[in-house]
């Protein structure tokens, strides 16, 4: 089993502020999901997040995916 196919835990989705290499919690919850992909993404796994879009990734080839996208959100 990987990350996106894991089941956040019970609970609501998180809204959080993406800073460089942190993030604050604005809404708790258990998960945000992939601008990307849909993904529940559980906080505890979370690695990558743009600051500049505050969208959150669930793997680095999500990431990719959006910058080829280019543009703004």
């Amino acid at each position: 089993m990987n990350i996106n196919e894991r089941q956040p835990s019970l609970g609501t989705e998180a809204q959080l502020d993406y800073g460089d290499g942190d993030f604050k919690v604005r809404k708790p919850g258990a998960f945000v999901r992939c601008a990307v992909t849909g993904a529940a993404i559980r906080l505890e796994d979370l690695r990558y997040w743009s600051a500049e879009w505050q969208e959150a990734y669930a793997s680095p080839e999500a990431v990719l995916e959006r910058v080829k996208r280019g543009g703004r959100p």
